[in-house]
This record gives C-alpha cells, structure tokens and sequence, in this order.
C-alpha cells in the first residue's frame, strides 16, 4: 500500500475564521484571537539573527533538521512538503510556517517545481511595563504565540517586505539596524491585518479553505462534490461558484489536479505498477486515471515515466 503523501492527522485551529493547521503535540495557548496574536506581540523585543532566501535542489533531499532557533519559512515559489514532528503540511506559495526550537523538521521539494522561500531567524524577549513595574522575561518563560503552518492572503506585500529585509542584512550600521528592525514590525502588523482580512472574510470562505483542506488530505479516497459541498454546509452549486472564484479551479478540478500531482511525483521516484499509483491517488480503474493523466499532464503516465525517470538519474 503506498501512503499518502499528506496523511490525515492536522490539528485545526482557527485564528478568527482564519484556519491554522497547530503542530502536533503544540501546546494549547496558539489558540488564540488575532487580538491576542497582537497583545502578545507587542510585548515582544526582537532581535534578527539572520535572513536569507533558500531555493531547493529536488536533486538532493534535505536531510532532517532539529530547529535551534525561533523562525519562519515564506514559500514564495514551487511546491513541495515541510514535515514539523512527523507531520506533514503542503508547502506552496502563501503558506508561512513558525518553527520553534526543538522542532523536528524536513523539507522536500517538487521535481518540476522546486521550493523558494524566504527564512527569517529570531531572537526575543518578553519586556513591558505593569503597575509601572518593568517585566522582564527571556524567550523560554514566554511562549511564541504563532507556530505551525498559517495560510495568508495578501502574499506579495509579505514578499516585498521580506525582500526589503533581505536586502538590508547585507548591509551594515545602526541606522541599517533600526530601519530592519521597523521592517520586521511592519511584517507582524500584516500578517495580524491578514489574519483581520480572513477574520472578516466570513465563515463561507473559511469553509471553502477547510474543503480545500481536506481534499489535500483525502484526495486518494472517492471524493464527490456533493460530499464537499455537504461538508462546507452549502447547496452544491453555490458550493461549486463560490469554490471556482475563491480558488480559481472547480472543485474536481482542484481535487484531479492533486490527484496528478502525486501520481507524477510516484511515476518518477519509485517503481509502483500504474494500477498501485492509480489506487494510491483515489482511482480504482488504471485506463481511467491513465485517460486523466494524459488530459491534464498532456502525456500518458508510462511517457511521463520514461522522460522524467531518466532525467532524474543525470
């Protein structure tokens, strides 16, 4: 039996109506409000401890990492897999994953479309002002309120800070220092003003994303819009209307297009027959799904092999 690629096994928490899938084993306090997000925050002083841009070789498999410092990972490009303490989550553009030290974590990139993402490394300590008493306490009495993996809507003014950010730390002095410093709070104030923006957004568009979800999840068992739309609570065709102008495909769509995706990462890098590979993404007849994959990728599954199987031992 070959495993999903994403097993089902996120634990979901919602940041307003923003949903957040929490780290298993996370502790309880990320359940929290963008407000409290906000409250905790400001408490904070940061220091930046390194910033850098990462594109991934699919060529060579990261090895797996035990995080020694707080950070976070942008996906500005490709897609691929962040495993965080044997969890799996999606990795694409718009996704932010918060890693805490401690963390267990693997990344693995798409053949054809390889990770990029943004890293920012952070220090911080917990400082403010109570009863006109200064509060002091260091990073380990004051848990971060942002971890795991967060989905974010307005993706490229995340990107233009970071690479702000980025172009800062090759450069040196205090006014250097300070004006990183400020970019940084600018981050924190979007990524809250994003959680807003969901928070806002309604319940219809959370229960979208949480179908999209779930089709990440389950795409190898057999999915149908009614099932999907029954599990958003909506009728099916504003289900599907609703689906095509949040994400941009139908939800078949979408669901095939995972489908595909996996069953191309399985041609490539392992030698199943085609009817385990057409099983594993949820199809139980091999002529079908090869009638698909050819629909989608343009070429059947065994030319799909050939090629890239053979680009892949260069």
């Amino acid at each position: 039996m070959i495993p999903p690629l994403y097993p089902a096994i996120w634990y979901d928490v919602i940041v307003g109506n923003a949903r957040y899938q929490q780290v298993k084993g996370a502790p309880a306090t990320m359940m929290l409000t963008p407000g409290e997000i906000a409250a905790r925050l400001n408490r904070l002083v940061f220091s930046i401890l390194l910033i850098g841009h990462q594109k991934m070789n699919p060529d060579k498999p990261a090895k797996n990492r035990t995080i020694r410092h707080h950070s976070f990972w942008l996906i500005v490009k490709g897609k691929g897999t962040i495993t965080i303490n044997g969890t799996n989550y999606p990795a694409e553009p718009g996704k932010l994953f918060f890693f805490i030290p401690g963390m267990e974590v693997e990344r693995r990139s798409d053949v054809e479309q390889p990770l990029e993402y943004y890293f920012l490394r952070f220090h911080y300590t917990e400082t403010y002002v109570s009863k006109e008493q200064w509060v002091f306490r260091p990073n380990p009495e004051s848990p971060f309120p942002l971890q795991g993996m967060y989905s974010v809507q307005n993706t490229p003014q995340f990107i233009y800070l970071l690479e702000q950010l980025h172009a800062l730390w090759k450069q040196r002095g205090h006014l250097v220092a300070m004006r990183r410093k400020i970019l940084l709070q600018e981050f924190w104030l979007q990524l809250l003003q994003d959680f807003k923006a969901k928070e806002l957004s309604g319940d219809t568009t959370a229960a979208i994303e949480m179908t999209q979800d779930y089709m990440v999840q389950h795409y190898q068992e057999p999915l149908t819009l009614e099932s999907l739309a029954q599990l958003a609570g909506l009728s099916v065709s504003h289900y599907s209307r609703l689906f095509k102008k949040l994400i941009g495909y139908s939800p078949i769509d979408y669901l095939t297009h995972i489908r595909m995706d996996r069953a191309k990462e399985l041609l490539v890098l392992s030698d199943y027959r085609l009817k385990s590979i057409a099983n594993s993404v949820g199809y139980d007849d091999e002529f079908y799904f090869s009638r698909i994959f050819k629909k989608v990728v343009g070429v059947s599954p065994r030319d799909y092999a050939k090629k890239y199987r053979a680009d892949a031992g260069r």
